[in-house]
């Protein structure tokens, strides 16, 4: 989680002073990938590689080096939202029509920014940090994350509903996980524990499209 992203003052010159200070993976040059582990942005800025002494960066280095920081959510030309990646067809369209209930309606982004305005940084660190282990049984406040999630996923239906386009419908496999609380990561570790004996191989037909 990036914290500075929080602050009222946050705008672009501050994740590229970010961007600038994360380790670099690598300079592509004459066709290969030249390792530059550990190094920033700012040193490739001063000439100071080691393994590329004295070469200065081209803006296509700037743009390669963006592509291999991995916050939450990515700045691009548009917002890269990182919390969830792939799955089975059935959900394909599901994290999409969430994000676009939430983000693309006035309506619903004001009120998630409500319910979330009072959040501390610590809070939302701690979601973080166990809601990949806990999913929507993780304790938040003085109830559950289900109970959040509830909320949040009624704005982002009301909000497609107001775009018109009958996309609601994409929600039905969130719907599900948030109705039974139970995670798609639980569906499966219950399917390892259980019918699959403990062997990972079905996961790759189970989730196969």
């Amino acid at each position: 989680m990036l914290p500075f992203v929080f602050d009222d003052t946050f705008g672009f010159e501050s994740y590229v002073e970010y961007a600038l200070d994360v380790p670099m993976y690598f300079v592509y040059r004459k066709k290969k990938y030249v390792d530059c582990s550990g190094m920033s942005f700012k040193d490739f800025m001063k000439g100071k590689l080691p393994s590329l002494p004295g070469e200065l960066p081209n803006l296509n280095d700037w743009e390669n080096h963006l592509t291999t920081i991995f916050p939450e959510v990515r700045l691009k030309r548009y917002l890269e939202m990182r919390g969830a990646d792939g799955g089975p067809w059935r959900r394909l369209c599901a994290l999409p029509a969430l994000w676009v209930g939430l983000l693309y309606d006035e309506t619903s982004l004001q009120s998630v920014l409500d319910i979330t305005k009072d959040w501390t940084l610590e809070e939302m660190q701690m979601l973080r940090n166990k809601v990949p282990k806990m999913g929507l049984k993780t304790p938040f406040r003085d109830s559950l994350l289900r109970h959040v999630a509830e909320d949040i996923l009624q704005l982002a239906k009301e909000g497609l509903q107001r775009r018109g386009c009958k996309e609601s419908g994409f929600l039905n496999e969130v719907a599900e996980v948030v109705r039974t609380g139970i995670t798609p990561a639980e569906r499966l570790l219950d399917l390892y524990h259980g019918k699959w004996g403990n062997c990972v191989d079905p996961v790759f037909e189970e989730l196969l499209y």
